[in-house]
């Protein structure tokens, strides 16, 4: 299933920009391995210190035919997920199911699909009252509307909706969010310079109407070259965050990412790094 064609998913509504606002930036310190067989099977291990507590896990990737994929994760708190994709049971349909062991009532089933002019997911969890998620866009991969809702079968009610619509031009794309059942909005906007060698500029507005409070962040990506990319970001709240990232090998990179506080220089700084490595 192409994730290239039509409007895409409700997720990728404002993602573009998100990722340049959002990715990689954290105080955690990440090691990771990573491999895989000869017969395709990916394998993985990863080691997380976050908040002083530290937790593990290891992961296999099982993949038959380009079309039927089987992910186990077992961690540290002694509980092993599996999730089963099948792509095309349909054509331009994905079923995905997972489950947590040992939490039974962690399980659920998600149908997606994805064709030229709309996309709709669907999903629902294996319990006796599931909560039931369903989203959908319209349009094309240059413009779209969308939705989504949760409905929860325990109290009968909607415990969720939001919309959006984006905007998507060849060095440039806008995206508006109405959230949290109508509470909260965000307008995004990104524009790819090539004075930044590849990368981009962001601009976010947001406001949550019930406190008449806005949050106004920019931010930047900057292809340093063809192995070293930094980014940083401000909001009018004085929250200042930076991420380098360099790729050691092809397979394998370190990023480092650093949060202050400008508007309270008294404040310890926080610093995070993720070391991934792939033989």
């Amino acid at each position: 299933m192409s994730t290239n064609k039509g409007p895409g998913f409700f997720s990728a509504i404002g993602s573009k920009a998100r990722d340049v606002l959002t990715n990689d930036y954290n105080a955690d310190h990440k090691i990771a391995i990573s491999s895989s067989t000869n017969n395709g099977v990916d394998l993985s291990s990863t080691l997380v210190k976050s908040r002083g507590l530290s937790y593990g896990n290891v992961a296999a990737l099982f993949k038959y035919k380009d079309k039927t994929a089987v992910h186990v994760n077992v961690d540290t708190e002694s509980s092993v997920s599996t999730t089963f994709t099948i792509s095309d049971i349909l054509p331009s349909a994905k079923a995905i199911a997972s489950i947590r062991v040992p939490d039974y009532n962690s399980g659920k089933l998600e149908v997606q699909y994805l064709h030229d002019h709309v996309a709709f997911t669907t999903a629902v969890g294996f319990n006796s009252s599931p909560t039931i998620d369903f989203s959908a866009t319209i349009g094309t991969p240059g413009i779209a509307f969308g939705a989504e809702t949760s409905y929860s079968t325990a109290i009968a009610k909607l415990t969720k909706y939001n919309a959006g619509f984006c905007l998507k031009l060849p060095s440039s794309n806008a995206s508006v969010i109405l959230a949290d059942k109508g509470d909260s909005m965000k307008v995004l906007y990104l524009h790819q310079l090539e004075k930044l060698n590849g990368g981009a500029v962001v601009g976010e507005i947001s406001r949550r109407f019930s406190t008449n409070e806005n949050t106004l962040t920019v931010g930047c990506s900057y292809v340093v070259d063809t192995q070293t990319v930094v980014k940083a970001k401000l909001n009018n709240h004085g929250n200042l965050g930076a991420v380098l990232q360099h790729d050691i090998t092809d397979k394998s990179f370190l990023t480092i990412s650093g949060a202050f506080e400008t508007k309270a220089l008294e404040n310890s700084p926080k610093f995070g790094f993720s070391l991934l490595l792939k033989p």
